[in-house]
């Protein structure tokens, strides 16, 4: 994970990045990618494409990049990126 914080810049910000090599935490938010389609390909069972707003230990936004037509949430994965997360805060920075 230290590689890959260096790599993408987040060393030493307020984003910190988690390796889940058990599924563990993915399990416990019910963020298990393991519909048939994204299983053939991928073969086992991963983590969905999501991001998630914490905000003093209470989850304030959870965003999904998966839908019904799409279980690996490739074709929407906007929902569950930084830009998304940005617009929230920005719109409910007063509620926060």
């Amino acid at each position: 994970m230290e590689a890959w914080a260096k790599d993408q810049g987040t060393r030493g910000s307020l984003l910190e990045l988690y390796g889940d090599p058990r599924s563990e935490v993915t399990k416990a938010l019910g963020m298990v990618l393991d519909h048939p389609g994204p299983m053939s390909v991928l073969g086992n069972p991963r983590c969905k494409r999501f991001s998630l707003l914490v905000h003093d230990c209470k989850v304030q936004a959870v965003n999904i990049a998966a839908a019904e037509d799409d279980p690996a949430g490739d074709d929407r994965p906007e929902l569950s990126m930084v830009e998304h997360i940005l617009e929230f805060l920005t719109t409910k920075k007063d509620e926060l």
